[in-house]
């Protein structure tokens, strides 16, 4: 029986911002994003209030714009590498984050057998409603986690958790194993293992050497 890798994106892969503040680049909104992010760290808007200004937000937002801003996005180094190295175990790398799905998905090609992300109209919105049905919460990577956990017929107690804030101590609370990559205290004193650096292969190391 093989693993479950379960990737967090923000922070994580993406060192030290987060996809919401990329494709805020792209339409020159970074101070509203940077509040939004804030707000939503102190526990002052929850989810679903952060998606709705978003989505207000994301109004001018094309597939052409995300695309660009995945690309010029501060990746760690080495992800291909590890998703390929997991692969060959036969064990599974899955992404989930909170972000939007339009963008987490560009991260299917690089390896990933699956991605999951917040659920928004496809772009351009052109004035579709967003239901809110679709949007994550920290505890969605738990249900979402366990349903992997049936459709690749592993538990748990095989799961291994990387991420690095407060959307990811639900999920690091349940798994046999979790990395803290480049982590703030809401994991550091959960995490199992911990690293802060750049290259996601020396953190990948440090499970395989667990």
């Amino acid at each position: 029986m093989g693993r479950l890798h379960l990737f967090d994106m923000d922070g994580t892969l993406l060192h030290g911002s987060s996809a919401n503040v990329e494709l805020a680049r792209k339409l020159g909104l970074v101070e509203e994003f940077r509040g939004l992010d804030a707000a939503f760290a102190a526990g002052r808007i929850d989810s679903p209030h952060y998606a709705r200004r978003a989505y207000e937000l994301w109004q001018n937002l094309t597939a052409e714009l995300v695309a660009e801003a995945f690309a010029a996005s501060p990746w760690l180094a080495g992800i291909r590498e590890v998703w390929a190295d997991i692969r060959a175990r036969g064990e599974y790398c899955v992404v989930i984050s909170l972000s939007p799905e339009f963008f987490v998905r560009h991260l299917l090609p690089w390896g990933a057998h699956a991605t999951f992300g917040g659920r928004f109209p496809e772009l351009p919105f052109r004035g579709v409603p967003l239901d809110e049905s679709g949007i994550l919460h920290p505890e969605s990577k738990v249900r979402i986690a366990d349903r992997l956990c049936a459709d690749y017929g592993v538990t748990r107690a095989d799961c291994v958790a990387y991420g690095d804030s407060m959307s990811d101590a639900a999920l690091f609370r349940v798994v046999a194993t979790s990395v803290a990559v480049n982590g703030d205290y809401n994991v550091s004193d959960i995490a199992t293992l911990s690293y802060a650096g750049r290259d996601l292969r020396d953190a990948y190391e440090l499970v395989l050497g667990a």
